[in-house]
């Protein structure tokens, strides 16, 4: 495994593995796992299937200053940079990517990527600007990577969607690979920021999990159940935590993230999208997202 701080030799390295590659008539895929660190088995999860379908396997760990607020956690975002490359060798990395800010933004940024409309609800709405900055962190990232696929978790739905446009709108020549949510055995999302939780706030942060899945099934189940009857389960569901705070419940399509109305059946036939059903709560300082997709239904 090969570690690189600075950009130019990443590409230098990258460039001479394809050109070897193609040299020996076996072209190579090279995948991209974008992370901001503190990795737990979510992050292998990614990078482990990012092994199974590639060749080589980049992971970029940078803790992107632009995507967060004012009033946000930058400076005290979990890192532990032995771990995780730990971690990364022990789940077959071929390349880890560990640029400085200064490395990633030498001059203030006058550049940036900006998806418009689905970056305006859910976490887009609570974070001005947040999605801005994730954008352009991976704009520049597959820039400079070039890879042929890149992975993302499904915890933050919204992220994906957005992701995907913006690839989608600006031709960037990747497949975008959304991997599903890894839980703990008792539920909880992983997330890098669970550590945050005192033990109380993390026994409570459970009726996210338990929640979701719950009204999920209640979907899945039975006929005629509305996105409002769904949403004002799960509001009085997590409104009962008194450690609770909710930021937002919402149920949009997927991923055009198009908010559906109250009467909206959840459970038509020959639907044409997913449907999210997202929250975000906070625990004490902590705020937390979770979600469950409904797949499509079709005809038969």
């Amino acid at each position: 495994m090969m570690t690189f701080t600075n950009i130019r030799p990443l590409r230098e390295q990258l460039k001479e593995a394809r050109f070897t590659a193609a040299r020996n008539g076996k072209p190579i895929k090279i995948a991209l796992v974008p992370t901001m660190g503190f990795l737990h088995e979510g992050h292998a999860s990614l990078l482990r299937k990012a092994r199974a379908e590639n060749d080589l396997v980049v992971l970029s760990i940078f803790v992107n200053p632009i995507q967060f607020g004012p009033n946000e956690d930058f400076e005290r975002y979990p890192r532990d940079p032995e771990k995780d490359l730990a971690l990364a060798e022990r789940e077959g990395v071929d390349c880890v990517f560990l640029p400085s800010v200064e490395e990633m933004y030498p001059q203030p940024t006058r550049t940036n990527i900006k998806v418009a409309d689905l970056t305006d609800v859910l976490c887009g709405a609570s974070r001005p600007g947040h999605f801005d900055g994730v954008t352009t962190v991976v704009g520049k990232l597959l820039h400079i990577v070039q890879p042929d696929r890149a992975y993302f978790g499904q915890k933050d739905a919204q992220q994906v969607a957005v992701i995907a446009q913006m690839v989608l709108d600006l031709n960037f020549d990747v497949e975008i690979v959304p991997c599903p949510i890894v839980r703990e055995s008792d539920g909880l999302a992983l997330s890098s920021r669970n550590v945050y939780l005192s033990a109380e706030e993390r026994q409570a942060a459970l009726v996210l999990s338990r929640s979701l899945l719950a009204v999920q099934a209640k979907a899945n189940a039975e006929d005629n159940v509305t996105a409002g009857e769904v949403l004002a389960e799960l509001r009085d569901s997590i409104g009962a935590e008194p450690l609770a705070v909710i930021d937002y419940v919402e149920i949009a399509d997927f991923p055009g993230l198009s908010p559906l109305a109250g009467g909206d059946r959840l459970d038509v036939a020959g639907r044409q999208s997913d449907v999210l059903i997202a929250v975000a709560v906070k625990f004490g300082k902590t705020r937390l997202i979770d979600n469950v997709i409904l797949t499509k239904k079709v005809n038969d």
